[in-house]
């Protein structure tokens, strides 16, 4: 009796039919993973990766801040695209507030809106478009 015995003999066959079945596997799995990944129609896909009420902080103290010195501008800290104004209308300080687009659409990023405070208005100063203190005509 030898000390190693003989495992199963592999004919050439066997090992062909077993190589072509895990590369159908494999390419069969890869085209799943495709079509799941790329399938349906973008246009509907919708993502939702933050609120929709902006928090900027104590109503009070921004109020105030707001009246001090004007409307306050929040840079975008994601991309870079969605700076916005936060702006305060009324004397309640839980009440008349909003924030809007700082750049009007298809404004280059270099044209940031810019407050007057004199006229109460903001002006855009690539092109001199001037917006109420409510953002009326911008995305809010």
């Amino acid at each position: 009796m030898s000390p190693v015995e003989k495992g199963p003999k592999v004919s050439a066959r066997s090992a062909i039919v077993v190589g072509l079945a895990g590369v159908v596997v494999a390419v069969g799995l890869f085209a799943l993973v495709a079509v799941v990944a790329g399938g349906g129609d973008r246009d509907v896909v919708d993502v939702r990766l933050g609120d929709d009420t902006f928090d900027a902080g104590k109503v009070d103290r921004i109020a105030r801040e707001i009246e001090d010195r004007g409307p306050i501008l929040y840079n975008d800290l994601v991309g870079g695209s969605r700076v916005i104004f936060v702006n305060h209308l009324s004397d309640d300080p839980d009440e008349g507030w909003v924030a809007f687009d700082a750049l009007q659409p298809g404004a280059d990023d270099e044209c940031v809106l810019e407050w007057q405070p004199n006229d109460e208005l903001f002006v855009e100063p690539c092109d001199g478009t001037e917006f109420p203190r409510d953002g009326a005509g911008l995305p809010s």
